[in-house]
């Protein structure tokens, strides 16, 4: 069997997501690793809203590292839930916010902005009254715009509209430009409109700020318009078309930057724990994923007030609790990558076809093992000795030279309190609550796994390989 390259290569991007439910190539790239992940994390969230709850709303939230594999399984959750009859409105917040600087009202437009969306693709053929539409972005912006000439929105500028069958709505923003939205660019004007402001608003931080301005004051006015004018309708009108309901999925707010607002709190803080009331009082059902610190700060026992614990996707197992080697786990990272060669075979058949890619199974072994079964990072570390070996197949060398490089930029970011830190980790197998605790995690110094006991913590494989961490 002839292996292209440069699509090896493409295969093995750590930052491409796979989209289950739209490629059949990435279904075959796909590894179910819930055997060694300590439980079936995506069937919970499938099971709390198609078996427990299908008419009544829930909010859950979602946690991991970054890297670990979240979105992959978010996106084989929306596969699943659409196959149980619900629509799903699955988005990446990152494409839509400034993650330095989020509010709740940013959240809540994005939200509306793709749920309007996504309803509007389901609805091309239903007829859309022009008078009807602008009431509802009335209602979404929180104020008055009537079907007149020249009409002031407070805050934002001016709306010009025309009940003529190609009408328009111009909303102008003082010092910044218009914002311009036709009938041809959506059936309703919610999406495009609200998609448009969000955009500026990502885009330009004094924007940002005099929209914020305008909305939080308003943001329980604005809650109840995206329920009465999009989610309770649009829940409506996909019931009557078979439907069993509407679920919203917010992927990346875990990547929300732990930054001090002004007045002191931090942001990831804030926004789940000040404002996670808001964050749930959306009509319909909710994922939002969650920054794995806030699992290990002061504030989670007020977290878990307003929502549900967090559910967790922890690492693939490499090592048992008790240090031996997990081989089910390594086995099923072997797969992870050699399908990445050859989708199209069958697992038995791609251990067969191994040596093509690697100079020995050693060597795909000592990468699995220092991966930590941090998939992201696997795949980071292949695709960097793909090219750094310039063809196949990679040799020892070129892994660990990969593997040097990393270490060496890695262990640049730890402090000496952080050694002193990681060294108790590797003894206790835990982390409290404490401050550099957090910080051991969001740097990914530290990786969590699970198992019936509970969880367990070890030391990023190539930080333990650190003549700083061994003196």
């Amino acid at each position: 069997m002839t292996l292209d390259l440069r699509e090896f290569f493409q295969a093995t991007n750590p930052d491409k997501t796979l989209f289950v439910d739209n490629t059949a190539k990435d279904q075959n790239y796909y590894i179910d690793f819930s055997p060694v992940r300590g439980g079936h994390v995506i069937k919970e969230l499938s099971n709390q809203i198609a078996f427990w709850s299908p008419d009544t709303p829930t909010c859950q939230l979602f946690t991991g590292h970054v890297g670990c594999g979240k979105s992959t399984e978010l996106l084989q959750l929306k596969a699943q839930l659409e196959r149980e009859g619900f629509h799903i409105v699955y988005f990446e917040s990152s494409h839509n916010l400034e993650m330095a600087d989020v509010d709740v009202s940013d959240i809540l437009l994005a939200i509306a902005a793709r749920v309007s969306e996504s309803l509007d693709r389901v609805e091309q053929n239903r007829s859309h009254n022009p008078q009807v539409i602008l009431k509802q972005v009335a209602k979404l912006l929180q104020t008055e715009i009537e079907l007149t000439a020249d009409t002031s929105v407070p805050g934002l500028g001016n709306v010009a509209a025309s009940t003529a069958g190609d009408f328009s709505v111009n909303v102008g923003i003082p010092g910044i430009g218009e914002v311009k939205v036709s009938k041809e660019e959506g059936l309703s004007f919610v999406a495009p409109l609200i998609g448009k402001i969000t955009a500026r608003a990502k885009a330009s931080p004094e924007f940002r700020n005099k929209l914020r301005g305008y909305l939080e004051p308003r943001t329980n006015g604005i809650l109840e318009a995206i329920n009465s004018e999009l989610i309770e309708p649009g829940i409506k009108r996909l019931k009557d078309d078979g439907k069993k309901g509407l679920v919203v999925i917010v992927d990346n707010l875990d990547r929300i930057d732990s930054s001090a607002k002004p007045w002191g709190r931090n942001q990831q803080e804030y926004l789940f724990v000040d404002r996670g009331e808001q964050l749930r009082s959306l009509n319909c059902h909710l994922i939002y994923t969650m920054p794995l610190a806030l699992r290990f700060s002061n504030e989670f026992a007020p977290l878990t007030q307003r929502f549900k614990n967090p559910t967790v996707l922890p690492m693939v197992w490499v090592q048992l609790r008790d240090g031996s080697e997990c081989e089910q786990g390594m086995a099923l990272l072997r797969q992870m990558v050699l399908a990445r060669a050859f989708p199209d075979l069958e697992a038995e058949q791609r251990l067969h076809q191994m040596t093509e890619i690697f100079d020995t199974p050693e060597t795909l072994d000592r990468l699995c093992r220092i991966s930590g079964g941090h998939v992201r990072n696997l795949l980071r570390l292949l695709n960097n000795a793909i090219q750094k070996e310039m063809g196949l197949p990679i040799s020892r060398n070129s892994l660990e030279e990969v593997i040097l490089d990393y270490k060496n930029a890695l262990k640049l970011a730890v402090d000496k309190s952080e050694w002193a830190l990681l060294r108790r980790v590797a003894d206790e197998k835990k982390v409290t609550g404490d401050e550099g605790y957090e910080q051991l995690i969001r740097s990914m110094f530290v990786y969590e796994y699970r198992d019936r006991q509970g969880s367990w913590f070890v030391i990023n494989p190539i930080l333990a390989e650190a003549e700083e961490f061994k003196s």
